[in-house]
């Protein structure tokens, strides 16, 4: 776990501008910048970043937060990623708390081996651009491939050259571990001690992961390959598995957000050939069977799949493979399959970016159905093999168990039943029986997750109808969300020489309550750190633990617009750059808060008038008088007049 004191140092260094403006093209307007939101298509600028409050919003999408949930948000970080990546940024050093000294080596030596791979990739490149051979051999067969020389460094892309040990030389040179080295699958050992390149004249595709860093290598020969293996790859070590690794996610993962659409192709030149006729949503499988950890680093950028695999047998078996984990992580998934004896690669150089993306456009086929197609060719007449068939779809259909997607079922369920020639019904049945065994082996095996999956079932019900009556507050509770922002913004200035807007608003307040939940949480949360000795302010709740309690912060204190510094220049004295109107605003929000509340209790001290006895209505009577009193004194301060 890194400190809490490393993680302060990194919050302290933190410039929001400089972190988001690497991602969004951001123009100055007033105190704070604005910008295309990366999180959704618009045309017209809503995302706006605030540098004084460290805080960016989307008005257009809603979506909100700090530079370290921006990166978690954008990049699909997790929070320690996050932080590490802000680190390595700023150039602060990690401090983590205690771990076991298995731990420890495990860590060094994945760090070791990121340095490792970090300085080959430097050499492979070097060795293409700059040595004779290189340029000879490998970058005149990529120019030849169709690689424009900006992709070609975009991705990374290098040369191993074919003499036995000119990397491990070097490597050793450079005083690398010896007993590392052969991990990385860089270099192997021959006659038990000498170190020999592994990657011998062959054109070298670093892997990275999704944050960019190199975890490792495939090594491609160059031209058609004879009784050499057309590809290695890096052995698995601390930081490389290959069933959790996508080629070329770390370059594609803004554009699958963006466009909501992952296409998945199997090879690297694939990928770097499409992304360089301009579709950038597009990751390989590296050659591997599609894993269910693959479709969950898919799950996290889109929901939307599309396999681009080459139309031979081995091609359509190959995207078949992953059909029923897609389904189970929930995805949708197209099929679309290249001519034979094309690839992605192949075919996009041969067709042009325009008509490729018209064919996969136009081409996509929805997965559940063309397996059930293919499977009835291949049965003919066969009675069996169609009985087969039936259950194979069945079970298959029965993975699509999310209750979003019931639709989506019964729908296949029709088309499936109309291919077989079944009745519905019955496939409903059998549909259902998968989903049954299903459930009762999880409930065997897991009883107590079972439990909670259905609790949190419940639970997402409830927050939905939490949500409803949130949308009904909304215009009633503006009151509320003003003293909260006045006391997020000034609490800790001087209200004056003995109290604090703080001390102040706490004392205005005290004998009322906030009727919205989540704005009375953050009230109290903020008195209770106050009164802590603490110094709460925007700044430190944007780094709260709790997302909701930050996305509420964000909603509070940052607006889509704001008064310009222009109106300084057209009218005299006005001064909006450097007055301050943090007393005004204080009293004015705690007014118009104490106002609302005084309304309330009219309307409710005149229902029980209404039905009231003589004794009773007295005392109401009193109470009335006592209400008026305090809202003419508020309406004096205020300046204002209340409109019935």
């Amino acid at each position: 776990m890194i400190t809490p004191q490393t993680i302060e140092q990194i919050k302290n260094r933190i410039d929001i501008i400089d972190v988001v403006g690497e991602y969004v093209k951001l123009k100055k307007r007033g105190a704070n910048y604005l910008g295309l939101c990366p999180f959704h298509n618009e045309k017209t600028p809503s995302f706006t970043v605030s540098p004084a409050k460290e805080i960016y919003k989307c008005f257009g999408c809603g979506k909100s937060g700090n530079t370290i949930t921006f990166l978690m948000e954008h990049d699909k970080l997790s929070y320690t990623e996050a932080l590490r990546w802000l680190a390595s940024r700023y150039g602060i050093e990690i401090e983590e708390t205690e771990v076991s000294p298995e731990q420890k080596i495990q860590q060094q030596t994945s760090d070791s081996l990121y340095i490792i791979n970090n300085f080959a990739q430097n050499f492979f490149n070097d060795k293409l651009f700059n040595s004779d051979e290189g340029k000879l051999i490998a970058l005149s067969y990529l120019k030849e491939r169709g690689f424009r020389e900006d992709i070609i460094k975009k991705f990374q892309l290098g040369y191993n050259p074919s003499s036995r040990d000119e990397l491990a030389a070097s490597l050793i040179q450079h005083q690398f571990n010896k007993e590392l080295l052969p991990k990385t699958g860089l270099v192997v050992v021959r006659n038990e001690t000498e170190l020999v390149d592994n990657y011998r004249n062959r054109i070298i595709f670093p892997i990275h992961n999704a944050t960019g860093k190199i975890i490792g290598f495939g090594a491609r020969v160059i031209g058609k390959a004879d009784k050499a293996p057309k590809y290695i790859n890096t052995p698995e070590n601390e930081i490389y598995s290959k069933s959790k690794v996508l080629y070329g996610i770390y370059f594609s993962r803004v554009a699958i957000d963006k466009f909501n659409e992952c296409l998945l192709v199997e090879g690297y030149t694939d990928v770097v050939s499409l992304y360089q006729a301009g579709i950038e949503n597009v990751v390989a499988s590296g050659g591997t069977s599609l894993t269910a950890d693959q479709l969950r680093i898919i799950k996290k950028y889109t929901n939307n799949l599309t396999i681009i695999y080459d139309g031979d047998t081995a091609g359509v078996k190959a995207a078949l493979r992953g059909l029923d984990m897609a389904l189970e992580e929930g995805l949708n998934v197209r099929l679309v399959l290249i001519p034979d004896k094309e690839d992605p690669d192949s075919y996009v150089l041969k067709l042009g970016a325009e008509k490729f993306k018209q064919f996969v456009a136009t081409n996509k086929k929805d997965f559940i159905l063309f397996q059930l197609e293919i499977m009835l060719q291949e049965a003919g007449n066969d009675v069996t093999q169609k009985s087969e068939i039936v259950n194979h779809i069945a079970e298959t259909l029965s993975k699509i168990d999310k209750t979003e997607d019931f639709t989506k079922l019964q729908d296949y369920i029709k088309q499936c039943a109309s291919l077989l020639k079944i009745d519905e019904g019955g496939l409903t049945n059998l549909v259902n029986k998968f989903k049954r065994d299903k459930i009762s082996k999880e409930e065997k095996k897991l009883p107590f997750e079972e439990a909670n999956y259905f609790h949190q079932q419940n639970k997402s019900t409830q927050q939905n109808e939490d949500d409803a009556n949130w949308i009904l507050l909304q215009q009633d509770e503006q009151q509320e969300r003003n003293v909260l922002r006045v006391l997020l913004e000034y609490g800790i200035k001087n209200w004056d020489e003995q109290l604090t807007m703080a001390d102040y608003i706490f004392s205005e307040l005290e004998q009322f309550t906030f009727d919205n939940q989540q704005l009375d949480s953050l009230f109290n949360e903020y008195k209770t750190q106050y009164q802590q000795g603490l110094q709460p302010d925007t700044k430190s709740f944007l780094y709260h633990p709790n997302t909701d309690i930050r996305n509420l912060v964000v909603s509070i204190t940052v607006f889509q617009h704001e008064l310009s510094l222009n109106w300084d220049k057209k009218i005299e004295g006005l001064n909006i750059a450097n007055r301050d109107t943090s007393h005004q605003d204080v009293l004015m929000s705690v007014n118009f808060f104490k106002l609302k509340k005084i309304k309330k209790m009219f309307e409710e001290n005149q229902r029980d008038m209404e039905h009231a006895t003589s004794d009773e209505l007295i005392k109401l009577i009193e109470i009335h008088k006592h209400l008026k009193e305090i809202e003419k004194e508020l309406t004096r301060q205020l300046g204002a007049v209340i409109i019935k």
